[in-house]
């Protein structure tokens, strides 16, 4: 199987199909995080990266690759830019240059005829979320991560690989996935500054609570952890989590099993960069789910 991977970042498609003992022949890869593309590259160093996504050649039904060479695609995949379409974001849809990129992922669709595709994208107006599939010919699939994770985070999936149903929820909670407190470094805990900001509160963060800390506070009490974004990493507000001995952010292997990423997967660069690719990543079970109807096909 030859695969096409668009906004690849540090390759949680290829995780998904290394779980299902898919073989892959070629796998094929756009990004332009170079942080995302070490991770990937390090990990997988046989894939083949292509940069931007906008300079991805085609003939007639084939990819060509950096010498030219062309390949068939089987299985095209991507998570086009979010910052458009989410429901946090200023709501300029397909005005949003990154946004824009999604027509990208559909201009290679209709150029390489692969026989399946991916595409996954974060819940959006309804008229944006039409857009798409009209444009793709498929209703979306909505899974939330809290299936095979202890995360919530809902997102839509436009696919045509055979599916049935939803993912079996696994029941995995929050705690489940916490390191021991003895284990954690002393990096990850806030400085009296930081938590003395998240106890304040003035008008604005009112309409949550008396303190910012109320709408993001974690314990290992909470049954599920909120969506890991690409702002995780700037901490306060964004990652707050007291773990009955002091406040601290949730790890970065925390987060990696909250994507179900293998523990250490994204090691070799900052934790800074290691947040921001896992914010802006798959969750590896839902993928794996849904690639199960690839494995079924093969048989």
């Amino acid at each position: 199987m030859n695969v096409l991977s668009l906004f690849d970042g540090m390759s949680c498609g290829q995780i998904a199909l290394d779980k299902l003992g898919i073989p892959v022949n070629k796998y094929f890869a756009s990004e332009i995080d170079k942080y995302a593309i070490q991770v990937a590259k390090s990990n997988y160093p046989d894939m083949v990266h292509l940069g931007d996504v906008q300079n991805i050649k085609t003939s007639g039904t084939h990819l060509m690759d950096e010498f030219d060479c062309g390949h068939k695609i089987d299985l095209l995949i991507g998570g086009s830019p979010c910052q458009g379409f989410s429901f946090g974001g200023k709501g300029l849809n397909f005005d949003d240059p990154r946004s824009k990129l999604f027509f990208e992922f559909d201009r290679l669709l209709k150029a390489l005829k692969p026989k399946y595709f991916l595409l996954e994208n974060v819940k959006m107006k309804k008229e944006s979320e039409q857009v798409i599939t009209e444009i793709l010919g498929v209703e979306p699939i909505e899974i939330n991560s809290n299936l095979v994770s202890a995360q919530n985070r809902k997102r839509l999936y436009w696919t045509n690989i055979p599916m049935e149903g939803l993912p079996e929820d696994k029941g995995i909670m929050l705690k489940d996935i916490l390191e021991p407190v003895e284990q954690i470094d002393d990096v990850y805990y806030y400085s009296d500054k930081s938590i003395a900001y998240m106890e304040r509160g003035n008008a604005k963060w009112q309409q949550a609570g008396d303190r910012r800390a109320d709408r993001y506070t974690q314990t290992p009490d909470t049954k599920k952890a909120f969506t890991i974004t690409a702002n995780f990493h700037k901490g306060v507000p964004y990652n707050y989590f007291d773990d009955a001995s002091h406040i601290r952010k949730l790890t970065v292997t925390e987060c990696e099993r909250l994507q179900t990423v293998p523990d250490g997967y994204t090691c070799g660069v900052s934790n800074t960069q290691r947040y921001k690719m896992l914010g802006n990543g798959w969750t590896v079970d839902v993928i794996k789910h849904i690639f199960e109807g690839l494995k079924e096909e093969r048989q």
